[in-house]
């Protein structure tokens, strides 16, 4: 009998989950999310070793990046003199010594295969990272994240097929992120600070990230944790800078490096000489800071009222939590003594057993016009109370996301590999504007066109520019009309 209640109570239990709404959502609801991240992490599983096995590797970077980090191997500390094919090394000291462990674990940089192999892994786990984060804002439809990120080639291409260093660099910026949203200030700028120390595009957060600082955790707080970040630095690069500090600094933090017109994805229209003048790189320096200083108050606002909001979780959580332990209590108890009840005193014959169904269906069918048990069903069912404070993560990745945006919008060029800096981020921006889901995936596609296309071509480039500065436009109007009501109902 207790057997037959427990299988009833499953099969209602599934009966209520295998519902229409329930299957609707597990594609349309960001609420929903989990089924579909797990989906997707399994599909780029397969999807990723089917690009390893069956499309040809091609070298850019690998093989100098192995040289770059040879000559540091053999005692080389002088960042003047650690080369490659493609030229001197310019990125910081991570990037050394995260691909010096590459180096030894492929046979020297030899084994491509292994290489590309570490590469669906960091991909995975990149992907894990930015799929919590959606599924921590509830923001983004789960079939929206299903056909960007299974459909873009670029993004394949620069993480299993080139193995460039700008995705191991997003990774610990999504990583940090995550940190962040947990309330783990110091190992979310320890990540972060390691994420620069790969990359330095990771400064393009930076502005938004200084103001999340200050606004959360006061002066005194946000020195200790740019402390923590400018500490980290030191500590990766000591070994350069006690040998050519100079050297270091002017090679791994080139804020004035020239790149190569011959790669450039967003202003293939301009000429080299405009293109590699400094008059150009200082407009859009100016461009640059004129659109921060337009949404960076937007950005503190979202950040004051997250900060309000977390406070309010840490003081009605644990009422909460409690409440549900005490309710958990009551329910636990109430079904151990209906178990009692129903709990046989002896072992029934197949006549008893036959009898008390029948009886038990008679009286099922007497009930079915008044129903008296319902009442008492309901009551019993286990009450549970929650307030879905995850949703509050929106107020801190909206700014985040839109701050690198926009410094990916004013960048003097974009390459290639470049895409990975914003591309899980671009179906979050979307939907933070008015736009329909169809201009939505329209933007989506030309973005993905835009890159695809090789090498560039003057239309591209444009083309690029354009869904930019539609994305930018969007989201600032939005945020600018939900703070303009939220400031008339204050």
């Amino acid at each position: 009998m207790v057997n037959r209640n427990k299988l009833r109570e499953v099969y209602n239990d599934l009966k209520k989950v295998l519902t229409w709404n329930y299957l609707k959502g597990i594609i349309v609801n960001p609420s929903q999310l989990h089924i579909a991240c797990f989906l997707i992490l399994i599909a780029e599983l397969i999807l990723n070793i089917l690009v390893v096995e069956r499309v040809p590797y091609t070298e850019i970077d690998w093989k100098a990046y192995m040289q770059e980090c040879e000559g540091f191997l053999n005692g080389t500390l002088d960042y003047s003199k650690l080369r490659g094919d493609t030229g001197p090394l310019v990125y910081p000291a991570g990037f050394v010594y995260i691909y010096s462990i590459f180096y030894f674990l492929t046979n020297r940089g030899t084994n491509i295969k292994l290489a590309q192999y570490l590469f669906i892994f960091i991909y995975l786990l990149l992907l894990t990272l930015v799929l919590r984060i959606y599924k921590k804002t509830r923001k983004v439809p789960p079939y929206v994240l299903v056909i960007t990120i299974l459909t873009s080639y670029r993004i394949h291409s620069i993480h299993v097929l080139r193995m460039f260093n700008d995705p191991v660099a997003v990774l610990f910026l999504y990583a940090s992120l995550n940190f962040f949203l947990d309330s783990k200030w110091y190992l979310g700028s320890l990540f972060y600070s390691l994420a620069v120390s790969i990359k330095m595009n990771i400064l393009l957060y930076a502005p938004a990230l200084f103001f999340f600082y200050l606004v959360n955790l006061g002066l005194k707080g946000t020195i200790k944790q740019l402390l923590l970040c400018g500490v980290t630095q030191l500590v990766l690069g000591m070994p350069f800078l006690l040998v050519a500090p100079i050297a270091y600094i002017k090679g791994s933090f080139d804020l004035g490096r020239v790149f190569n017109h011959t790669w450039t994805v967003n202003y293939r229209f301009l000429d080299i000489k405009t293109f590699e003048s400094k008059f150009f790189h200082l407009t859009l320096l100016g461009i640059h800071i004129m659109l921060l200083i337009l949404c960076l108050p937007m950005c503190i606002k979202y950040f004051q009222s997250y900060c309000r909001l977390k406070y309010v979780q840490r003081q009605v959580q644990p009422q909460i939590d409690a409440k549900n332990r005490e309710n958990k209590k009551r329910a636990k108890l109430r079904k151990d003594v209906k178990n009692n009840l129903n709990q046989p005193d002896e072992t029934l014959s197949k006549e008893q057993e036959a009898f008390l169904n029948s009886f038990e269906a008679m009286l099922k069918n007497s009930s079915q016009k008044s129903k008296p048990d319902k009442a008492i069903k309901e009551h019993e069912k286990e009450k549970h109370f929650s307030i879905n404070f995850d949703i509050l993560s929106q107020l801190f990745i909206l700014p985040m996301f839109l701050v690198n945006f926009i410094g990916i919008v004013c960048a003097r060029s974009l390459h290639y590999q470049f895409y990975s800096w914003y591309f899980h981020t671009l179906p979050y921006l979307l939907w933070c504007t008015n736009y329909s889901v169809i201009v939505r995936f329209l933007i989506l596609a030309l973005i993905e066109l835009c890159w695809n296309t090789y090498p560039s071509t003057d239309l591209t480039s444009a083309l690029l520019h354009v869904c930019h500065i539609s994305i930018l436009y969007g989201v600032y109007k939005k945020m600018a009309t939900e703070l303009n009501i939220t400031s008339k109902l204050t």
